[in-house]
């Protein structure tokens, strides 16, 4: 009747949660709350064996009118038996059970002519509807995905591997995809509507959310997800990944243990926020550390941890805290290190100035495409925020504050390198002097079009930062590394 699935099971949402033996309908469990509105007195229920769970993904099958008919019908009947109160009562596998149980009755009374199959696509569907994301749930389960990004209705995309390819999920119409996007951000306490079109929010796990609707959004409303990894990557993962060398990330380990101020640089999606979570890995435990972000994302484990989030006006355009009224206010939490998730704005001299007055190990992100870049859009982010100072004097604090600039990039082949290690070393005149200590340089590609290419040293001796990793007992570990880096250049 709608087409059969071509695979079975999703995580999370798609977890298929087996009905229970068969019950009198009027006899709820004793261990939860009725959700019923009323006792029922329709037929036996019919037993639909689940799936089976955690199977590769499957290609869903494109939803027909007559579904969306069925689905409708099926789901006022639900909207009308069930006691939404007593509902929400309930942990989130009790709730899916009953929801199941509830449509299978419909389903019997009703009398719809459907197979085993597409009887669980439906419960799937309507269960996704009431206690999640809809149509988005199949893509939040798979931890494969880098990026969902949904143009309406009726298209979605999703980032795999590094490529963007188009997924079968798709929407009933614009009005159940806004739906979704306001229940997404009015967990964090957020709206998206008419009158307030843009919204940046965020999932429970973490993932970082992106929303503009109608009238931006010509076509319905745009959704954009970047997804929450379950397990935190760390550096010897990078490592295993290509994106940097075992004495690289040697290097990498010693800039984070021994304090320096870190400019992390790169485009969208290249890995910066990925990065920045590895080098918090080696904060000393016995450190206060203060991040501040739009939407929270940053996962430290450190125990001496305060997160911040920015906030967005209210409705009648009142209440916002921005970026740089964390960063300021952050000079008087007694910060051991200050964390900027990413730096659009004039906080970047908010967070220099506290690079330079105490608060060494300071990091943030930027979106720039090299070192030399991200040093120009800082001082070009002052001079947005109506700093009237001259040139010199601007660059002078800029390298006085920051230590090293990493360079992320995402290659066309989808990969994702780390293509530079910067110093910045000073001034000489009015310009700000900066050495490599590494760079990435592509060879050439292989057959099947990924990118061959090799990290090299630049041999430039002693790094600037080499008293710091003297200070903290790692000069011999750093001086192995850049030796070991530059043996395997001259190779």
């Amino acid at each position: 009747m709608f087409g059969k699935r071509g695979n079975e099971g999703f995580g999370k949402a798609g977890e298929a949660i087996a009905s229970p033996p068969p019950a009198p309908a009027a006899a709820p469990a004793a261990s939860s709350p009725s959700i019923l509105v009323e006792p029922s007195r329709e037929p036996a229920r019919q037993q639909v064996t689940p799936p089976p769970m955690h199977t590769p993904q499957r290609k869903r099958p494109v939803r027909t009118d007559e579904y969306y008919d069925t689905k409708a019908q099926v789901f006022s009947a639900l909207i009308d038996t069930i006691d939404l109160s007593q509902l929400s009562k309930l942990d989130g596998e009790s709730a899916r059970e009953e929801i199941r149980d509830i449509v299978n009755d419909i389903i019997t009374i009703k009398n719809f002519a459907m197979s085993i199959s597409e009887q669980e696509e439906l419960l799937e569907d309507i269960c996704n509807d009431v206690l999640g994301y809809g149509p988005l749930e199949p893509l939040l389960a798979r931890d494969d995905i880098a990026d969902i990004m949904v143009n309406g209705a009726g298209q979605t995309f999703i980032e795999v591997g590094g490529k963007t390819i188009e997924s079968e999920i798709r929407f009933r119409d614009n009005s159940q995809l806004l739906s979704i996007c306001q229940r997404i951000v009015s967990q964090v306490g957020r709206r998206v509507d008419e009158s307030s079109p843009i919204c940046d929010a965020r999932l429970p796990d973490g993932s970082r959310v992106n929303v503009i609707a109608p009238p931006l959004s010509i076509d319905g409303p745009a959704l954009t997800i970047r997804k929450f990894k379950k397990d935190k990557l760390t550096l010897d993962q990078l490592v295993r990944f290509g994106a940097i060398t075992p004495e690289g990330a040697t290097v990498l380990q010693i800039i984070g243990r021994v304090r320096c101020n870190v400019i992390i640089s790169g485009g969208t999606g290249s890995g910066k926020t990925t990065l920045l979570n590895c080098l918090t890995n080696y904060i000393d435990r016995d450190e206060r550390v203060i991040t501040c972000e739009d939407t929270a994302e940053l996962q430290l484990q450190q125990p001496h941890v305060v997160r911040l989030e920015t906030r967005p006006p209210n409705i009648e355009g009142e209440g916002e805290i921005t970026m740089r009224d964390l960063v300021k206010n952050c000079l008087r939490m007694r910060p051991e290190r200050i964390i900027v998730g990413e730096v659009r704005g004039p906080e970047v001299f908010d967070l220099l100035q506290a690079m330079n007055t105490g608060h060494d190990g300071s990091m943030g992100t930027i979106h720039a495409n090299t070192p030399r870049e991200c040093l120009s859009r800082i001082e070009s982010m002052i001079a947005m925020g109506g700093f009237t100072l001259p040139a010199k004097t601007v660059r002078e604090i800029i390298s006085s504050s920051v230590d090293v600039i990493i360079q992320a990039a995402r290659l066309r082949d989808g990969s994702r390198r780390i293509t530079q290690i910067t110093e910045v070393i000073g001034m000489e005149g009015d310009v700000i002097i900066t050495q490599d200590l590494m760079r990435y340089e592509i060879e050439g590609e292989d057959a099947g079009g990924r990118l061959i290419g090799r990290h090299m040293s630049t041999g430039v001796g002693k790094p600037h930062f080499w008293d710091r990793a003297r200070y903290f007992n790692e000069e011999k570990r750093l001086a192995a590394a850049l030796d070991a880096m530059e043996a395997k250049t001259k190779e």
